[in-house]
């Protein structure tokens, strides 16, 4: 049966998007875990993550996984109770094998295969940590006998305890029977009534009460509940903890001297619904209709006609502020004033935003071609289609701005892979090094995000193989062992700035420049400076490793990385300080679909400059433009002076000429706050445009980012002055730079 018509095909797709936001929860968690965090509910959050993935692969028979998953939880059980405190070497094994539980999703998610190998390894590790109850814990029980029903389920047996009258205990009774689905999620009774007897001294005994003569058996159908009685110092709230997870899956009932004989029964067949059911709650303060839409684990939100064989290429809108599962649902009445209400998430298959995205682009060109004819018409700018002109402009740009609000995504799971990627690298090259990550709420657009991982994972490798020294290396500098790489996100003049920084060494410039000249890639006698020199990582074929390794060696990696950016609309730089490390710089459009644009002429040639770098325009008098020397000027501003370009020599759309009083001059700010003059023609407008993407097949002129469509049809293309400029100052050198400070002093 195919996808189309398996109805299967859906709630398994939303299960695996489902364990993506899990995996990222985990992640979260265990590095508040390593970074010391105390709180028990961050390992109550890891330990919900693992069980979570457990049940809905159990429902899909995912038997690798749900194995993997058992043993893992089964950890995490134990830090979560108390009986083990990780260490460091601890925190480490946890860490991988929840990148190896990522794998298993994914490869569960494809349908391919895994090496069993890496599992088998990893589960040894773990039952280690337990000793030998931990690694017995699978066994099954030692005694079924089908005639008798005699049940062997190693729990204490405390019939003949004795009663202290005079202690501050009291006796609970609890009936707990398991529906179907319960076993269909994973979920074993035998872990559940371990915990339960670790509250206090308990007897229990199986009810076979409703169990069938032999014959009527259907072997899916659970017939027997147990019946315990439990004296213990502890609250009814904490023995429903014991049964937070299979809340909804078994009927449940706690009777003692403070207990309210709440009973939930048959839940598991219920709808699902979108929050949590409570769990603490008694049948005096949960209503029925509660009760009746309890969510089911195995089946999440299923996303609206996904596509199966692409689970991951959807977007969440809205806020995830679903209270946490074991928290009571207050009644509407009796909210806190001020208290945010949670926010319902929407699932929305990517390719419906991108339809979405390519119609407000359409609607953006036409509504400029309606405006150039109005403007040709010679109407009024009072007439009411001048007027309506204006407001269909303004809705333009509100639907605009709303859905690229839609496709904005913070980048913390790009984050979170690249620390999977500190690990690996750094136990590759024998180096301790941690990541320090800042700005993850920092939303980009989800296509930048998807096409920034490789470049990022290239980078990460690049800084822990070249950039940090080795842990013994940097004790004798009085540096910390441990090296440090820091992955950090900002917006920044109207883009995306992504840094990636180590304490290192700093590059060794005299060394790059001998490489690149025993390459052949400079001539010998090349005077480069500072920035020059560390631009030539990016040119093909350039590698400073002695060797071959797992990371580098083969001269492929920065140039890809910067072919990559510059694929985006954005550009690289590098900044190094010998001693003290290295920091790579990206810059990228905040979105790849439309951006406010100031159209000029230059050289009969209609262009298109980002709004955000122009600081201001300027018109040329007879004394502001002084020559350093013959093609590179200068322009005095604000009692300063700025590097001038003439924009259509630059692009090679003619050839050097005087630059004349009154020409028109466009004042550009970079990243970095250094500043540009660019002389053009004319200004035509301001508006916002369509970024359309050059084809591979295009040649890819350095500073021509993108393309667009005008008003009237003509295509223009759309400039990244930066990297115009950058272009120059390759070829110029540094003269013109010097020179302007000399002029500056002065």
């Amino acid at each position: 049966m195919s996808d189309q018509n398996d109805p299967m095909a859906e709630i398994r797709a939303s299960f695996f998007i489902e364990c993506e936001e899990l995996m990222e929860a985990l992640q979260d968690g265990l590095q508040e875990l390593d970074d010391g965090s105390e709180d028990p509910e961050t390992i109550n959050v890891v330990f919900r993550a693992v069980h979570s993935i457990k049940g809905g692969a159990g429902a899909f028979g995912l038997e690798a996984l749900v194995r993997f998953a058992h043993r893992y939880e089964t950890v995490l059980d134990e830090v979560r109770n108390g009986s083990l405190h990780p260490d460091s070497e601890a925190m480490k094994l946890f860490f991988l094998a929840a990148d190896h539980l990522s794998d298993l999703v994914r490869a569960c998610r494809d349908e391919t295969d895994m090496d069993e190998a890496t599992s088998e390894e990893l589960l040894t590790r773990l039952d280690a940590l337990l000793g030998e109850d931990g690694a017995s814990e699978e066994v099954a029980p030692e005694e079924f006998e089908v005639q008798g029903l005699s049940l062997a389920l190693d729990l204490p047996d405390m019939d003949g305890a004795e009663e202290d009258e005079a202690d501050d205990t009291k006796l609970y009774t609890v009936r707990f029977k398991p529906e179907q689905e319960l076993f269909a999620t994973g979920n074993e009774p035998l872990m559940l009534l371990r915990n339960l007897c670790d509250l206090g001294e308990a007897s229990v005994r199986c009810n076979f009460d409703d169990l069938p003569a032999l014959s009527d058996l259907a072997p899916e159908t659970p017939y027997v509940e147990w019946i315990i009685e439990l004296r213990t110092d502890a609250a009814e709230p904490e023995i429903r903890d014991i049964f937070e997870f299979v809340d909804g899956l078994c009927e449940l009932e706690i009777t003692g001297p403070d207990a309210s004989a709440s009973e939930v029964s048959d839940i598991g067949a219920t709808e699902a619904a979108d929050t949590p059911p409570p769990v603490a709650a008694s049948t005096d303060t949960a209503p029925a209709a509660d009760a009746d839409n309890a969510p089911l684990p195995v089946a999440p939100p299923a996303a609206p006609e996904p596509d199966p064989a692409r689970p991951a290429n959807v977007v969440a809108m809205g806020a995830k502020e679903a209270p946490a599962p074991e928290a009571a649902k207050e009644p509407e009445g009796d909210k806190k004033p001020g208290t945010p209400a949670a926010k319902s998430v929407v699932r929305v298959d990517l390719e419906r935003i991108e339809r979405l995205v390519n119609l407000v682009g359409e609607l953006v060109i036409n509504q400029a071609m309606l405006s150039q004819s109005l403007d040709e018409a010679g109407l009024s700018p009072h007439s009411d289609a001048m007027n309506g002109l204006e407001e269909f402009q303004r809705l333009t740009r509100d639907i605009q701005d709303s859905v690229m609000m839609i496709r904005a995504q913070p980048v913390k799971s790009l984050f979170q892979r690249m620390s999977r990627i500190v690990r690996e690298s750094s136990a590759a090259v024998e180096k301790e090094v941690r990541l320090v990550t800042e700005g993850e709420a920092t939303e980009v657009d989800k296509t930048v995000i998807e096409r920034l991982a490789d470049p990022l994972t290239h980078m990460i490798r690049n800084a822990v193989d070249h950039g940090l020294e080795s842990s013994e290396t940097r004790e004798e500098l009085g540096k910390a062992r441990a090296g440090t790489v820091t992955l950090t996100a900002a917006h920044r003049s109207g883009r995306v700035i992504i840094e990636v920084a180590d304490d290192g060494a700093g590059i060794n410039r005299k060394r790059v420049h001998e490489i690149a000249v025993n390459k052949g890639l400079i001539a010998p006698e090349a005077q480069l400076s500072d920035s020059e020199i560390d631009n030539l990582l990016f040119l093909p074929g350039f590698s400073t490793a002695k060797q071959v390794s797992n990371l580098s060696g083969r001269g492929v990696g920065m140039d890809v990385v910067k072919t990559s950016i510059q694929s985006l609309g954005g550009r690289i730089s590098i900044n190094s300080e010998p001693g003290k490390g290295t920091t790579f710089s990206i810059s990228l459009p905040l979105t790849l679909a439309v951006l406010d644009g100031m159209v000029v002429n230059v050289a009969e040639e209609t262009l298109v400059l980002p709004l955000n770098v122009v600081v201001e325009t300027l018109s040329l008098g007879s004394d502001d433009v002084q020559m350093l020397r013959p093609g590179n000027y200068v322009v005095r501003w604000r009692g300063g002076f700025v590097p001038l370009y003439d924009l259509g020599v630059m692009l090679g759309y003619r050839s050097h000429r005087k630059t004349d009083p009154g020409s028109i001059v466009l004042l550009i700010v970079l990243e970095d706050g250094s500043r540009a003059a660019l002389v053009i023609d004319g200004i035509q407008d301001q508006r916002q445009v369509v970024i359309k993407g050059l084809d591979d097949s295009f040649y890819r002129a350095p500073g021509i980012a993108a393309a667009t469509i005008l008003g009237d049809g003509q295509i223009a293309l759309i400039l990244d002055p930066a990297d115009v400029i950058s272009g120059m100052g390759h070829i110029r050198g540094t003269d013109l730079m010097l020179s302007e400070r000399k002029i500056a002093n002065e």
